[in-house]
């Protein structure tokens, strides 16, 4: 029998509490802690493009939209991630780190967290009672992937022209507005 080594595992309250004077961001998935790699300026870009349109969409229906450092918590997969943008309606949370009922969550993929987002965080978000849609936006094509709930399960629109639809803000994104330099 080998050795097996085993990282220690933190608790979500230890996670929390470190994180709020960390260096480097870290996401919290069942125990264990990941850092946060910094992001393109084409990255930053197209987060900075979205946020413009989802924070007047989100005033707009009393909501709030908040982009890269505040958590999302996943409770049901014991995590907290921190999404490119986030949108929630639900008003003040008891934590003013952290969005636990969001409405709306985008990613921006990257070659080093693509795999992540789509797979791990995806599945995870869509435990979220509250969540309507997660937004994959790619920095290398022009495509934003809308995966949508509906009362079935999930569905997914795919935009690689004409306008971006994101129910859960009543808004209508053109593409070009996603990608503008």
């Amino acid at each position: 029998m080998g050795n097996a080594q085993r990282k220690p595992w933190i608790t979500p309250q230890d996670y929390l509490a470190a994180e709020r004077t960390a260096e480097v961001r870290h996401e919290y998935v069942d125990g264990e802690i990941f850092a946060m790699v910094g992001a393109s300026r084409r990255h930053a870009t197209i987060v900075g493009n979205l946020f413009v349109a989802l924070r007047q969409a989100a005033r707009a229906r009393g909501c709030q939209a908040y982009a890269n450092d505040v958590k999302v918590r996943v409770e049901a997969a014991n995590a907290f991630y921190y999404p490119d943008l986030v949108a929630t309606c639900a008003g003040d949370d008891d934590d003013p780190y952290v969005v636990k009922d969001p409405v709306l969550v985008v990613e921006v993929l990257s070659d080093s967290t693509e795999a992540i987002d789509r797979r791990e965080k995806r599945t995870n978000y869509q435990k979220i009672p509250s969540l309507c849609e997660i937004v994959l936006v790619s920095q290398t094509e022009r495509l934003v992937e809308v995966y949508r709930r509906d009362g079935a399960g999930w569905t997914v629109d795919m935009a690689r022209e004409g306008p971006v639809m994101l129910a859960a803000l009543d808004l209508s994104l053109p593409l070009d507005a996603v990608y503008e330099d």
